[in-house]
């Protein structure tokens, strides 16, 4: 589905009825790595709402600048479009970023939040130059310097050469992407706020999700992460990666299958659109 909200032209999947979750997606990919989750959610009576951020997948390139805030908003927005009042938001490394903006300034939305392979923390002035030496690079370069970098961080060792296909497929989405998007995010990721001191303020179901073998965000930074929130479940999926949904589908599913059906979630309940 397409239409204009917060002035870009958006593209999401609306699949399933019941209570609403929201899926936003990680960097540098977009909406289709929910695809299982998008079948197993629908299957078990949830709507699934899963995003292409602006500047990612099939919504509108702007030329910037981007911000958390920005991409917050602009969820905000497909919410008031689609007629949402609330939902389970679900957010991937990046999309656990613009999570974290949504709990700030929009938690009226939200009846509960699953942070998935991602951290509270800001990045440190090492880290922040790091993102934006690569977005000058995607600028003149084109996306396939942060499709190689990224390729080597995503999976857990043996994923790759066991799932050859997938691996292949990922990089085609990365190979993909409009460089003022990448840079855009990137830029935007950098310039984020640290939300660890917030997180005791988020009075809020959540589940948190990290990976074994995740060599972006550390099994610390998790901890960290889910030990400052007050009403958290912490699940650890072994053999797999920073791209745990794909490589442990299974596994990714039932954690959050169970997270979901401890909920109470009448009053988010929607019908999908006739």
């Amino acid at each position: 589905m397409k239409a204009i909200v917060n002035g870009i032209n958006m593209a999401w999947d609306d699949c399933g009825s019941g209570p609403v979750v929201c899926l936003i997606h990680g960097f540098p990919l977009n909406r289709r790595m929910w695809r299982t989750q998008i079948n197993a959610l629908a299957a078990s009576g949830y709507r699934v709402i899963t995003p292409d951020l602006r500047g990612f997948g099939e919504s509108d390139v702007t030329d910037g600048p981007y911000s958390m805030d920005l991409f917050a908003d602009d969820l905000a927005a497909l919410l008031d479009h689609l007629g949402i009042k609330s939902a389970v938001f679900g957010g991937m490394s990046m999309g656990g970023y613009v999570l974290l903006n949504i709990l700030e300034r929009y938690p009226e939305t939200a009846a509960a939040a699953c942070f998935i392979v991602t951290r509270s923390g800001a990045d440190d002035e090492a880290g922040r130059e790091r993102r934006r030496s690569l977005a000058t690079d995607v600028m003149e370069f084109g996306p396939k310097v942060v499709a190689d970098l990224f390729a080597k961080m995503l999976f857990a060792e043996g994923t790759a050469e066991s799932k050859p296909e997938l691996a292949l497929e990922i990089m085609g989405w990365m190979e993909g992407n409009d460089p003022r998007g990448l840079a855009g995010a990137l830029l935007a990721m950098a310039g984020r706020k640290d939300y660890t001191a917030l997180l005791g303020g988020f009075h809020l179901p959540c589940l948190v999700i990290g990976a074994q073998q995740d060599k972006a965000v550390s099994g610390e930074q998790i901890q960290i992460l889910a030990a400052a929130l007050p009403d958290h479940k912490l699940c650890i999926i072994p053999e797999a990666g920073h791209l745990v949904n794909l490589e442990q589908p299974g596994a990714f599913s039932n954690c959050l299958l169970e997270f979901l059906g401890g909920l109470s979630l009448k009053s988010i309940n929607r019908p999908a659109p006739a």
